[in-house]
């Protein structure tokens, strides 16, 4: 399931691309498979772990093009591990919403991008998130959970106080958004038939892409979209500034990556 639009990302075999927050890597699969030089970067022992598995099964598959590239990093998105102007995209796709200090996490974006270099930061959407909100306390209010729920025009102004310039945007998951609210409902954590129905919904509509779905999730996704997205650039006039205090890092042999370390 893909948040991310990359043709308006504008991401081109061979550029480098961080998937900030990576989870499992659902969007540096795709980037991987696009030619692109891909760093995953989480923070989770277990998200790293599954990431780097899957990134190699793809390249051992065969799935990717033969420049692709690929790293896994752990490592914290408040002092990320990469020089000053380093990487041509950054995606930050359902993260920033977990980090406290999220305006640090978008000043680094814009710090490692090179000028004229282009971010995606996608995040939950206002309306059904506070529905979420409303439902259930259990649904936000734990460790590592949501901590906030921006409006499109606060994310945007946070996005240009770090330096970048917002632009497109659009929504995401509409389908998915009475699938949060049913669970928040009867309880996150509880068993129920009709949200068990309406996650098999969800399989078929990953698994087959029929065009009933396709079609309902473009008229919905205005309305109850669940993910906001927005593009924003780095002004390509900015000057890149001395190297930062992180460790540099190169790509090794294509579909292998390096053992990295990050201090957090």
């Amino acid at each position: 399931m893909l948040t991310v639009d990359y043709d308006l990302l504008d991401l081109r075999p061979g550029m480098r691309v961080l998937d900030l927050g990576c989870g499992e890597g659902r969007h540096a699969f795709e980037a991987y498979r696009r030619g692109a030089e891909v760093v995953a970067v989480d923070w989770g022992q277990q998200e790293v772990e599954t990431t780097k598995r899957w990134l190699g099964a793809i390249a051992e598959a065969g799935e990717a093009p033969a420049m692709a590239r690929f790293e896994v990093v752990r490592g914290d998105l408040l002092h990320l591990p990469f020089p000053d102007a380093s990487v041509d995209r950054v995606m930050a796709s359902e993260v920033l919403e977990h980090i406290p200090d999220d305006a640090t996490a978008m000043r680094e974006i814009f710090r490692v991008l090179k000028p004229g270099g282009r971010a995606v930061v996608t995040v939950p959407r206002y309306g059904p998130e506070r529905v979420c909100w409303a439902l259930s306390d259990e649904y936000h209010a734990n460790e590592g959970g949501h901590i906030r729920i921006y409006r499109g025009d606060v994310l945007r102004a946070r996005l240009a106080t770090a330096g970048l310039v917002p632009g497109r945007s659009h929504h995401a998951h509409a389908l998915h958004a009475p699938y949060w609210w049913l669970k928040c409902a009867v309880g996150v954590e509880k068993d129920s038939a009709l949200v068990r129905a309406y996650h098999r919904l969800l399989v078929w509509d990953l698994t087959t892409r029929p065009l009933v779905t396709r079609l309902a999730e473009k008229v919905l996704d205005p309305l109850i979209g669940k993910s906001f997205v927005v593009y924003a650039d780095k002004p390509a006039d900015e000057p890149t500034g001395p190297a930062a205090t992180g460790t540099a890092r190169a790509f090794g042999a294509v579909g292998q990556p390096e053992r990295s370390t990050a201090s957090r």
